[in-house]
C-alpha cells in the first residue's frame, strides 16, 4: 500500500530499506566485506 501511494506503477514489485549502524555506518571497508558475504552465500543451501 505505501509504494501504491507513493506512485509505483509496477505490480508485485519490492523496495529494500537498509540502516547503516556502528562499524558498518562508519567502516566502509567493513560494510563491504559484509556485503560480500553475503553476495557469496546466495543460492547456498545449508
Amino acid at each position: 500500500l505505501c509504494m501504491l501511494m507513493r506512485g509505483v506503477e509496477k505490480q508485485n514489485s519490492k523496495a529494500v530499506t537498509s540502516a547503516m549502524l556502528g562499524a558498518f555506518r562508519d567502516r566502509p571497508e567493513t560494510r563491504a566485506e559484509f556485503m560480500e558475504l553475503i553476495k557469496a552465500g546466495r543460492g547456498l543451501v545449508i
